[in-house]
């Protein structure tokens, strides 16, 4: 909108900071839980695994690589919220100023 036609409306821009208030949990929560239910899944299938011995020695699971993106939603969720919330406040902050 503000490419396009110069100013963006104040509703716009508030929905576009503020409708992550309620996806981002919802959305976290989600991709954690698919992940979840999936990892018996992973185990069982093997699917995008390689396993030794193969000519470039190499080896990897991806009921493992599963495990640590699991691992790192729980630091990595609270950061990204807060960064978000910081990022909100000063889009709203310069409109208001505007």
């Amino acid at each position: 909108m503000k490419e396009a036609f110069g100013a963006t409306p104040s509703f716009l821009l508030w929905l576009r900071y503020s409708t992550f208030l309620v996806m981002y949990p919802i959305g976290i929560s989600s991709e954690v839980g698919l992940i979840y239910l999936a990892l018996p899944h992973i185990k069982v299938s093997e699917k995008f695994c390689i396993r030794m011995p193969n000519k470039w020695n190499f080896s990897f699971d991806n009921f493992y690589i599963a495990f640590i993106a699991l691992g790192i939603y729980v630091p990595g969720s609270p950061h990204m919220y807060r960064y978000m919330l910081s990022q909100r406040k000063k889009a709203l902050s310069k409109s208001k100023r505007e």
